[in-house]
């Protein structure tokens, strides 16, 4: 019995360890560093590292880089700002590529996202999804080739 009490621990234990959250799968896939940075400034970690599920239309550091630099810092700087802009990323659930449907979604900070499908790609607004479904324990990630900023 002590034997697979140990066992049962030792499984247990492996499988927490391997689980990932939304904010630890972007930190881990090495290209959202930027995103990651702006999270934390805006004190949006806890959040997404919540039990969700969220789904997060996540720039790629090559999407931060488009931004102009100075508008980039300022936005940084500007907690209530960054957090209408990050939150306007995520919509509430989990929605794999293979279920968006072109259309209206209201986001978690309270705008609609517009969705559409060209050329067998999903478009978020005016950025397209270069890497879906990147699958973490509280939702998923779609990568994405631009900033959104709400209107």
């Amino acid at each position: 019995m002590k034997k697979f009490w140990l066992v049962t621990s030792l499984m247990l234990s492996c499988a927490v360890a391997q689980a990932a959250d939304i904010v630890d799968t972007a930190k881990s896939a090495g290209n959202f560093t930027t995103l990651v940075k702006a999270v934390e400034a805006a004190g949006l970690v806890d959040t997404l590292k919540g039990p969700g599920p969220y789904t997060v239309f996540a720039p790629t550091d090559e999407a931060f880089a488009k931004v102009p630099k100075a508008k980039l810092d300022a936005l940084l700087k500007d907690k209530a700002a960054l957090t209408k802009v990050l939150t306007y990323h995520v919509v509430p659930g989990k929605v794999m590529a293979a279920d968006v449907k072109p259309g209206m979604v209201k986001s978690v900070e309270g705008s609609p996202l517009h969705f559409s499908m060209k050329g067998g790609k999903v478009h978020v607004d005016k950025a397209t999804v270069v890497a879906a479904d990147v699958a973490a324990d509280n939702g998923v990630i779609h990568a994405i080739d631009t900033v959104l900023m709400p209107k």
